[in-house]
């Protein structure tokens, strides 16, 4: 592991020293290259876009890979299911560089990863994997569910868990946990009292495709910008076929010549 690269004891010292910890979720090489020149502390990353590649271009990042759960995508052409399943995908993005992962699945597989000294990142509040139990909606608005959700995280940390996603969680619940444990508590909508300030890229850049959640801010319209870029594509390929079509290219520059001699000498040997 590079010396440089930020590790979970790192991390660990800045929730200690109350530091606010950023972090985004990014799908593409220039986003993770851009998240480690802007200085972002974590990124997430889904496993089907991880890479070495990718590792590189994040830099000193901390990066949480996904394990795909269920039916949320597959890992080396299968879903994964069993403890062994999960712990071979961990290793395997370990050996890539990975830092920690985030597992949605059981609580005895989370404890295989952990017991393994595998960093393990789970998630708390609404949970996209489960959304079937809950509908999209705020998690933990009654003391009855809010202290479902602190049980929750208890268990995760009894288990060893490093970490976990606080998703959509009322502010003052979300500050009260995130003091309240050793777990490092990535918040996506969990206020401002949370260790972690989580945010999809796509958001921050304003090119978001469906909905776009209550906690996400954009910073850059990007969606413009795309949009100006496709016409312009649209353009330069139009233009490209008119060329096509008049002979304008390929131009003279565009071709490779032959001397005379040398074509006259060619014709001679294919006519002969």
């Amino acid at each position: 592991m590079d010396r440089n690269r930020t590790t979970v004891a790192d991390i660990r010292a800045k929730k200690a020293a109350g530091r606010k910890i950023s972090m985004l979720y990014v799908t593409t090489l220039d986003e993770a290259a851009a998240a480690d020149e802007a200085g972002i502390d974590m990124l997430s990353i889904e496993g089907k876009y991880f890479s070495p590649e990718m590792r590189k271009a994040a830099g000193r990042c901390f990066v949480q890979v996904g394990l795909p759960y269920g039916g949320w995508g597959k890992f080396d052409g299968r879903h994964l299911a069993t403890a062994e399943d999960y712990l071979q995908a961990a290793y395997h993005f370990t050996s890539m560089g990975g830092d920690c992962f985030y597992c949605a699945a059981s609580f005895d597989v989370q404890k295989v990863l952990c017991d393994n000294h595998i960093p393990i990142v789970a998630h708390v509040g609404l949970i996209p994997s489960y959304i079937t139990w809950t509908g999209f909606r705020a998690v933990g608005k009654t003391a009855v569910e809010a202290a479902s959700v602190w049980q929750q995280v208890q268990k995760l940390e009894s288990i060893g868990c490093f970490g976990a996603e606080l998703e959509v969680v009322p502010d003052r619940v979300g500050a009260w946990i995130s003091a309240n444990t050793s777990m490092i508590m990535l918040g996506m909508g969990a206020g401002p009292g949370a260790d972690a300030q989580y945010l999809f890229s796509e958001d921050v850049l304003g090119h978001t495709a469906g909905h776009k959640p209550r906690h996400a801010k954009t910073y850059r319209n990007f969606a413009a910008e795309f949009e100006r870029l496709q016409k312009e594509r649209v353009a330069a390929f139009k233009e490209f076929i008119g060329d096509v079509n008049s002979g304008a290219y390929p131009a003279p520059e565009h071709s490779v010549a032959i001397a005379d001699a040398e074509y006259d000498a060619f014709l001679k040997t294919v006519r002969s």
